[in-house]
């Protein structure tokens, strides 16, 4: 039996519009009352109550903007953006992409035919327009038409969608969310008080005087003046930001390394906070910028908070994997690719990319499956290099970054320097910059650095364990070196001594036997001077004697070849 829909009369139609009516009215004065308390468990029941509110009235704008005033209230921008997703520019301009390069096949799903395919004009190949339409066309068509409706009383939706927009890290989507309500607000107010200058010209309103009295001025409309102070100053940060991001990404691209790492710098060591997408954003970028500098650690550290502020980052993942295999740091680099890979294929069995769908991604759903292939192939060709015993060849001095040959006093300035940024104790320091999206997620955040950063300062001290015993090692090789070359020398200059002295007895004994010879020749010279003296008492004679005598003795001398100077005393001599 068919079960039929009851029939309801006008009256009864009439009445039952009206008890909702009045239901929803007083859930939403029951919001009012508990959201101007301002705490936040009121708030939180008074979300429930406009839950219910809704349920009753889908389309009722006031209690879809207490809504979302109370979600931004509780910060749950996430819910906030879920809510009013249709108006993110960036997510309508990823739908048009989308569908721009997959409208054949969402035709050829959405097509439904009208009439039965064995009908005579299907045959004759009639007017296509009568068989099939697009559904998707339909909703575009239904929601344009019911937000046009929604525009003069949806102004606020730009706003409190473009806060959260900004503390989600869409920093672009934020401004111009933010922009455009501004300017609606101010075109608003500009016709309101066009109109109430109109109607409140009157001559009873004015003193004879001509001049206005502060109690007869018409009354200006109450406004907001603390969110719109708010949302101008969050507009000159963003734009503060963006400025700094966009300068910081230029001198990237144009190779200006440590440009572009100061720049990033001035953003994540700011003194005002920071949305944690856009961190994990600008963290990634400076990882490109250090490893393409080839300061490893640093490159390494900027991944580790980026996975920490978003722990599906996918450049992340594979930037870390690509810096360990660098250093040959074979074990971590597997671990990081195999963590991609789960990532990639969970992917692959959601169909979609991790998160909501306003969130941004460098990579596109269809590129998944080819980088999942390649992925595959390296991991069984760095299973094989660990399996082959590549273990322990790390490039410590990569890591460092440090010159092959290096001194002890340049490894002690750099490990000192890597341990003051990188110490466990300050890997956390960035949260306090942060501006989470749920307060409960700063545990994880703080959780997933400690680990980290604990990794790399054990890598860190390991490499300064291992370049400073090759350094000691150096160091004892070249005193070995030293002393052996100064024992070499003192061998062979006692060598040369020694044949010095053997060169010199040589030469004595040669002057001894030319001496013996000389010496008898001198005896039979004298014994002849000697007569000849007796012959002549004369003192000349034996002068002249004595003279020719010692040129004789030193003839001989040079004929033997005795060539060592003698030392004579001449105040002996008297001629």
């Amino acid at each position: 039996m068919a079960v039929t829909s009851p029939c309801l009369s006008g009256n009864e139609k009439k009445h039952w519009w009206l008890s909702n009516r009045k239901i929803v009215d007083k859930y939403l004065k029951d919001a009012r009352s508990l959201i101007a308390t301002q705490e936040q468990s009121d708030i939180a029941s008074a979300l429930t109550l406009l839950d219910a509110a809704l349920a009753l009235s889908p389309r009722l704008e006031q209690a879809l903007e207490l809504k979302a005033r109370s979600l931004l209230w509780l910060r749950r921008f996430k819910d906030v953006a879920d809510m009013l997703q249709d108006y993110i520019p960036s997510l309508k301009m990823a739908y048009d992409d989308s569908g721009s390069e997959n409208s054949s096949q969402q035709l050829s799903r959405e097509r439904v035919k009208l009439l039965s395919s064995n009908s005579s004009s299907d045959s004759e190949g009639g007017d296509p327009s009568f068989k099939c339409f697009s559904v998707s066309d339909l909703k575009k068509k239904v929601m344009a038409g019911l937000c046009k409706n929604c525009d003069k009383e949806g102004q606020w939706r730009y706003l409190v969608l473009g806060q959260a927009c900004c503390h989600l890290g869409l920093m672009e989507d934020a401004m111009a969310l933010l922009q455009t309500g501004k300017r609606l607000a101010s075109a608003a107010f500009r016709r309101e008080s066009i109109c109430w200058s109109d109607d409140s010209f009157s001559l009873s309103n004015f003193p004879i005087s001509g001049e206005i009295s502060a109690a007869n001025r018409p009354a200006s409309p109450p406004q907001p003046l603390s969110e719109s102070e708010n949302v101008s100053q969050l507009l000159s940060h963003i734009k503060l930001l963006l400025r700094r991001r966009t300068a910081a990404i230029a001198a990237l691209d144009a190779g200006l390394y440590s440009e572009a790492i100061r720049h990033f710098s001035k953003i994540l060591e700011g003194r005002r906070g920071a949305p944690q997408g856009f961190l994990a954003e600008c963290y990634m970028y400076r990882a490109v910028a250090y490893k393409s500098a080839g300061r490893i650690a640093e490159a390494i550290a900027d991944c580790n908070r980026t996975l920490a502020l978003d722990q599906s980052c996918i450049q992340a993942l594979d930037t870390r994997a690509s810096l360990l295999e660098t250093i040959r740091c074979l074990p971590d680099c597997l671990h990081d690719l195999e963590h991609l890979k789960l990532l990639y294929n969970s992917i692959l069995r959601d169909r979609k990319l991790p998160g909501p769908a306003w969130k941004r991604h460098n990579v596109r759903y269809r590129e998944i499956p080819g980088k999942l292939c390649a992925l595959t192939t390296k991991i069984q060709a760095l299973k094989q290099r660990v399996a082959s015993g590549e273990t322990g060849n790390v490039d410590y001095y990569a890591l460092i970054g440090l010159r092959r040959g290096c001194s002890r006093s340049e490894l002690e300035r750099a490990h000192l320097l890597l341990c003051l940024r990188h110490k466990p104790d300050k890997a956390t320091a960035f949260i306090e910059r942060c501006e989470t999206a749920y307060d409960g997620d700063i545990d994880s955040i703080r959780d997933s650095a400690k680990m980290s950063s604990l990794l790399l300062y054990r890598l860190l001290q390991k490499g300064y364990s291992s370049v400073m015993s090759t350094i000691m090692g150096e160091e004892a090789a070249e005193k070995q070196r030293k002393k052996s070359a100064a024992a070499l020398q003192a061998a062979q200059a006692a060598v040369q001594v020694q044949q010095t002295q053997e060169s010199v007895s040589d030469s004595d004994s040669e002057s001894k036997s030319v001496s013996k010879s000389d010496v008898s020749t001198m005896n039979r010279i004298n014994s002849a001077e000697t007569n000849n003296s007796s012959a002549n008492s004369n003192s000349n004679v034996f002068q002249g004697v004595f003279c020719r005598d010692l040129a004789a003795v030193g003839s001989l001398l040079s004929q033997v070849g005795f060539n060592r100077p003698i030392p004579v005393k001449y105040e002996a001599l008297s001629c």
